[in-house]
Parts: structure tokens; C-alpha cells; sequence
């Protein structure tokens, strides 16, 4: 999703991650002398300007990441995403000169920051055993398998009194990085924190609140990582965290040390990519896997479509497949383009987010996306259960039939666009959230789900048949509903980050329809409260924010602790509410100037992705992104009450 989902996590066009320093000095980098000024003189300015700007310079309608940003990234990080990453189908034209130019060019020529450079002033003293005792308050995307995004008093040491009375506590400022998309997981006094521009695994040790140390660091290679932290127990009493990369890599580290068990590739086609959260169950690790087909096979040149997305279930032993569920089944020649090269389909159902798994009911619940090719699956834009231990599939739920989208297209395409075609409603209105295993009421079970569409759904989780659907406006590729929605057994939480337009077969009236915060009625759908945000532009925020009066709304999941709902904005914001009443209790600017902790020198941004947690009495907060025109930032934030 980021795309619909990359972003969603998803979220396409996703971010680019710090490479290894080799690649700072690899043959192609040293190329590029440029000045540190950059004038369109430079040789890398007309290689930017054919190849680039017509999705950089526009990063709001493409979701490419701005100019500006890229200018902020290490040289290597920008060379892995042109010859390994996402930007290789793109770059695959130009010579290894062209591509030293543009890189030269973009970044002025500035090197890698070693990671050594700061993490080594903040190991924790010798002898210091990591600190795994205690409860897991955070173990997946949604904290916990039924994804609900809720935390207790005790689970995370604070109440909702205290946080009415937050006040920075720390920061720790990531050199390099643009992009904060990934959740910690955390247990005991341990939190695991993945940091996508740095391809790296901190392990944070708060056992000192107010004084932070690492225990260790796992860096998983030059690819960026894009999936937050998963941690678990296995059934042979091994503590484990996994993570996976852009490179479809799964990580499973021993929490203890941070030394890998083991790494597991499990991209089956030429643009699958992982976003979604792993789970951790004794006996095994589910791993849900995306695509992003999606941004790339619009032009002539490119075949399309044959990507799709699937769950993979792997031994916790080695990594090792047990089973596999697949979306669709694998594409096929459709028809003649018009030029004797064939269109293929079925084609999309990328799975953005982490899944829910119900152990009562052996289930795993889980949202798709948008199709990329006719025929259109049934399970586009669809809820799906299937079961744990096959891996096959109980029911499907397709909300949103002949969403046939690719970046490029548009619903009425040119007649020499051959890979884009009319018959499709073009919305890109995938499931990005995760969804969460309920109760629409004391005895009935429901598995809620929130859609880009805007609308948010309550189905049966044994049936897959819609006990209520709430629409709250229309959506867009970035939302509607985009990270994800929370509930707390009162009520379903859902963000709305875009309002969308007036649409002929949706009867919701959109004018009434706000960004912000809704609280649903978990039996009924019934908008119980609305806490909408509006833009703050004012003094110097419009340069510290420069997107401050587009982009207000709420996209991140809400996180609920003890009575109280946890918010941030794509402006930075980050507001506390209470959840009965919708009450703003506290309201905080992240979009500001950091020195962190670690002495490197910060700065917030957007809150988007997996934005929030809390635990040992700190809330941690993820501040900047610098995707889809946002603004960009590299600090993750601790806050406390005041006077502790």
C-alpha cells in the first residue's frame, strides 16, 4: 500500500536505506565529483531532468520521494535503490557514468555516516545482560496477534491522568535516514527498533528511562528494511525478533544477541517487496508478502502484469517453507496489446499489512490490494481468512470489484497506453490496516478492517459475511483508512487521512466528512465521536512543514492506553484524546529541531506509518517521513510524564 499500500506499508515508491560503506566506494560513486552546490551545470542536472523529475519533481501525484529528500541520503543509499532496488527498472537505461552523475548530482557528493560513529558511545556497560524479563506489551505491528493496537495501564506504565502531562524525555537521531516507518517491538526493558534508511536492528535498553543504551545491532545488508519489529517465544524457549527487507529477506535474530538463526529470501517475482509485519507463533512464522508491480508496468516497455501477493508460513527451526497461500492463481496471456505483445492476468492482491491470527479459530485474517490486470481476481480489495495450519483459504470478501490501478494510467488512459485499460473504477483502495480480531458485541465475534475507500467493515471472522460497513468519505491511494485502526473492546478508533471527492456510487455526503480521528460503535458502525484536525501553518512552521496546509490528516494507526487514544498527524502533531469523548487532553509539535541523545543532530517531521507505542512508562514516537510530498525526519522521541 505504500503505493496504495506501499506507503501501507505498504506504501509504494517506498523509502531508500542506508548501504554498506563498500558501496560509498564502489567504482561507479567514484565517478561523480560534483560541487557541493549542485548548478544545473552539473552533468548529473540533465540526467535528473530526462530520467527523474517527472516523478520526483511531483511527489505528492507519484509518490516518488522529493528531490529534496534524496538530497538529504547517503550517496550508497541512493546507488542500491538505481542498481538493486526499486529505481532499477527505471535506471536500467543509463551507464554506470550517468548513474555516478545523477547520484553526484542529487547528494553533492556526500559520503555514507558510519553508524559506528555513534553507536559505539552508546553500548550499555560490560556485563549488563540484556533485560527480556517481564510482560510483551508490543510483539507485531498491532502489538498483538488479534492486532488491536491497545495497551493497558500496566502494560505500558502509564495512565491515561499521566498523559494529559507528557514531556520530552530523550531523542535519538539516525544519520541518514529520511524515513521513520517501523514499530519496536518491545518486552522487559528491551526495545527492538528496526531503522529502514540504516538496514540496521537497534536494541535499545530502557532500564534507565531517562538514559537509554544499546545492547546491540544487527545490520541485515545494503537493502533497506521496511517491516516493523516481530517478537516471540518459541516452543524450545528461544526469545526472537524478525524483521523483513525490500529485498524480501526474513530475519530471525536471537533477541539475546542479536545474531541471526537464521535469513530466508522469499520473493517469488521481479517486484515482490515485504511491508507487512511477520507473527511469531511458537511453531512457526507468518510472513505476509507484497508487490509493487503496481509502480512500474504502465509504460509500453515493461511486461504486465504477473506479480501477486501470498503468505508464507516458515519454520522457526531453519526458515523453511511449510505452506504458501497464494492470492490468485499464477497469470497467463490475456490478449494482444495491439502491437503482438500479450497483456497477462490475473495480476495484483499485493498483502500490505500484518496479519491478525485468531489461535481459537486456527485462522490468520488479513487484507489485500488493488488488481494491476484483467481478469480481476476476486480477492482485490478483499478481506481474506485462511487457516493456520494449511494455509487455505476459508473465505474471501472482495469490497471493491474492477479496481484495476497502475501509477500512470488514470481511469480513462490514452489508446497508446497498451498496458492500461478502461474498464476499472481506478481507486487503488486496498487494505492497507491490519485487521483486528473483536467483539461487534459481548457474543459475537468480529474481525474489523479499514480500507482506503474510507470505509471501515465489521465481518463475521467464521463466514466472512458483513455484519456492518461505517464509509467515512471516499478515500484516495493514500487514504481513506491507510496504516491502520484500534480498538479497546468500547470502541473501533479509525483515521481518516483524506476525505476523497463526491463519487456516483458512494451516497456518503463528503462535505460532512472531516480528516481527523473517528470512534465507531464496535455493534453498529455508529459515529460515536469525531476529533478533526485542520492545517497550522502559522510562523515558521510553514518552513519547518511545507506541506502543512495539504497535509493534516491522520494515517498512522491510533495507539489506546488506559482510556486514552494516541494520535499523530502527517503535520507532525501528536495529540492525546480521551477515547469516551473524543477530548483533546495534550497536543504536541514533533516537526521540530532534535540533538539527540546520541549526539547526532535530528529533526522530526510527519508521523505516518507505524508511528506510536509506549511501554516503561515512555511513549515512543516516530517522527518523519519523507514519502508522497511528506515531510521528512530521522528522530525517534520518548515522552514521559511530567515529573518522573
Amino acid at each position: 500500500m505504500e503505493m496504495a499500500g506501499l506507503r501501507s506499508g505498504r506504501g509504494l515508491g517506498a523509502h531508500l536505506a542506508l548501504g554498506l560503506a563498500a558501496l560509498w566506494m564502489a567504482p561507479t560513486l567514484a565517478l561523480a565529483q560534483p560541487a557541493s552546490d549542485a548548478t544545473p551545470e552539473h552533468p548529473g542536472a540533465a540526467v535528473y531532468q530526462q530520467h527523474c523529475a517527472a516523478c520526483h519533481d511531483h511527489p505528492e501525484q507519484t509518490r516518488a520521494l522529493a528531490k529534496a529528500v534524496l538530497g538529504q541520503m547517503p550517496a550508497a543509499s541512493i546507488e542500491y535503490a538505481l542498481t538493486q532496488g526499486k529505481m532499477k527498472p527505471m535506471a536500467a537505461g543509463l551507464s554506470e557514468t550517468e548513474r555516478a552523475n545523477l547520484i553526484g548530482y542529487l547528494t553533492g557528493g556526500k559520503p555514507a555516516v558510519a553508524a559506528a560513529d555513534w553507536t559505539a558511545g552508546m553500548m550499555c556497560p560490560a556485563g549488563r545482560p540484556i533485560n527480556l524479563a517481564g510482560p510483551a506489551p508490543v510483539t507485531t505491528f498491532g502489538f498483538d496477534k488479534a492486532n488491536t493496537h491497545a495497551l493497558t495501564a500496566k502494560q505500558a506504565g502509564l495512565t491515561k491522568a499521566q498523559l494529559s502531562t507528557l514531556e520530552p524525555a530523550w531523542s535519538i537521531a539516525f544519520p541518514g535516514a529520511t524515513t521513520m516507518r517501523s514499530n519496536p517491538a518491545i518486552v522487559g526493558k528491551t526495545v527492538f527498533l528496526p531503522v529502514a534508511d540504516t538496514s540496521t536492528v537497534y536494541a535499545f535498553d530502557v532500564s534507565v528511562p531517562a538514559r537509554p543504551c544499546i545492547q546491540w545491532t544487527y545490520k541485515a545488508g545494503s537493502a533497506p528494511l521496511r517491516t516493523s519489529a516481530a517478537y516471540g517465544v518459541l516452543s524450545d524457549g528461544r526469545a526472537v525478533v524478525a524483521v523483513g527487507g525490500s529485498d524480501t529477506v526474513v530475519h530471525l535474530l536471537d533477541a539475546k544477541t542479536g545474531k541471526a538463526i537464521w535469513t530466508r529470501k522469499v520473493g517469488s517475482y521481479a517486484y515482490t517487496i515485504v511491508t507487512g509485519t511477520p507473527v511469531i507463533l511458537k511453531d512457526r512464522v507468518i510472513v505476509p508478502v507484497s508487490q509493487f508491480e503496481i509502480m512500474v508496468a504502465s509504460p509500453n516497455a515493461q511486461v504486465c502484469c504477473n506479480n501477486h501477493g501470498y503468505v508464507v508460513s516458515l519454520s522457526p527451526r531453519d526458515g523453511s517453507q511449510l505452506w504458501r497461500y497464494d492470492t490468485m492463481p499464477e497469470a497467463k496471456p490475456v490478449k494482444d496489446r495491439g502491437d503482438g505483445k500479450m497483456l497477462y492476468g490475473p495480476s495484483g492482491a499485493p498483502i500490505w499489512n500484518s496479519p491478525a491470527v485468531d489461535e481459537k479459530r486456527r485462522l490468520i485474517y488479513f487484507g489485500t490490494g488493488e488488481s494491476n490486470s484483467p481478469p480481476v481476481s476476486k480477492n482485490t480489495d478483499a478481506i481474506i481468512a485462511i487457516g493456520l495450519d494449511d494455509g487455505k483459504e476459508k473465505w474471501s470478501y472482495q469490497a471493491t470489484d474492477k479496481d484495476i490501478f497502475l501509477a500512470g494510467c488514470g481511469p480513462h488512459p490514452k489508446p497508446d497506453q497498451l498496458n492500461c485499460v478502461s474498464d476499472t473504477v481506478y481507486r487503488d483502495v486496498d487494505f492497507g490496516a491490519s485487521m483486528i480480531i473483536g467483539q461487534a458485541k459481548p457474543g459475537q465475534a468480529a474481525v474489523f478492517g479499514g480500507q482506503k475507500s474510507g470505509a471501515v467493515w465489521a465481518m463475521d471472522p467464521a463466514t466472512g459475511k458483513v455484519i456492518w460497513r461505517q464509509p467515512l468519505g471516499t478515500g484516495s491511494p493514500l487514504g481513506g483508512v491507510h496504516w491502520g485502526i484500534a480498538y479497546d473492546g468500547k470502541s473501533i478508533f479509525a483515521p481518516i487521512s483524506i476525505v476523497g471527492k463526491k463519487l456516483p456510487d458512494e451516497t456518503v455526503d463528503v462535505t460532512t466528512i472531516k480528516s481527523g480521528l473517528y470512534a465507531l460503535d464496535p455493534a453498529t458502525g455508529a459515529v460515536k465521536w469525531v476529533f478533526a484536525t485542520s492545517p497550522d501553518c502559522a510562523g515558521e512552521r510553514q518552513k519547518r512543514v511545507p506541506s502543512c496546509g495539504r497535509m493534516f490528516g491522520i494515517s498512522s494507526p491510533p495507539t489506546v492506553v488506559d482510556g486514552a487514544v494516541i494520535i499523530g498527524g502527517l503535520d507532525g502533531y501528536l495529540y492525546v484524546l480521551d477515547a469516551a469523548t473524543g477530548r483533546q487532553l495534550w497536543k504536541q509539535d514533533t516537526a521540530v529541531a532534535y540533538q539527540g541523545l546520541n549526539g547526532v543532530a535530528g529533526k522530526g517531521g510527519s508521523i505516518d506509518a507505524a508511528g506510536i507505542s509506549a511501554a516503561n512508562g515512555l511513549v515512543l514516537v516516530n517522527s518523519g517521513y519523507g514519502m508522497f510530498g511528506e515531510t521528512p525526519g530521522n528522530v525517534i522521541v520518548a515522552y514521559k510524564p511530567r515529573g518522573t
